[in-house]
């Protein structure tokens, strides 16, 4: 069975202060893998991992001033994902930001990107 969060019910920090405005975060985290083969197969006998990497995206409405400021400082982000009494704490340890972005679209209100690196992710159910 599905696991079902809601927007409105989630919420993310910051070194733990509230970010309002909250758009939409995504994540993902990526694992360098080799395959080994045989001398002489070509088919593969094993997998290597090696180096782990976090990235991620937060979107905000307009935008948000610690984030707007942060420069090459070192960050923790915490997403408080829940719906009804199902939640889940994902944590972004160790976190720079990399890249920062502005929309204002006719019609519409601003929104800010803020992508980020992590050097680990945690996700714990409560």
């Amino acid at each position: 069975m599905a696991t079902i969060f809601a927007a409105n019910e989630s919420s993310v920090q910051i070194d733990g202060e509230p970010v309002e405005g909250v758009r939409a975060i995504e994540y993902r985290q990526v694992a360098v893998r080799q395959n080994v083969y045989a001398l002489g197969s070509a088919e593969r006998i094993g997998m290597v991992s090696g180096p782990l990497s976090v990235e991620g995206v937060l979107r905000v409405a307009s935008t948000n001033t610690k984030l707007a400021t942060i420069g090459d400082t070192q960050f923790q982000l915490t997403a408080l994902l829940r719906h009804g009494d199902t939640n889940v704490t994902v944590t972004f340890d160790e976190c720079f930001l990399q890249t920062k972005s502005f929309e204002l679209g006719v019609g519409s209100h601003g929104e800010a990107s803020y992508g980020f690196s992590a050097i680990r992710v945690r996700e714990e159910a409560g």
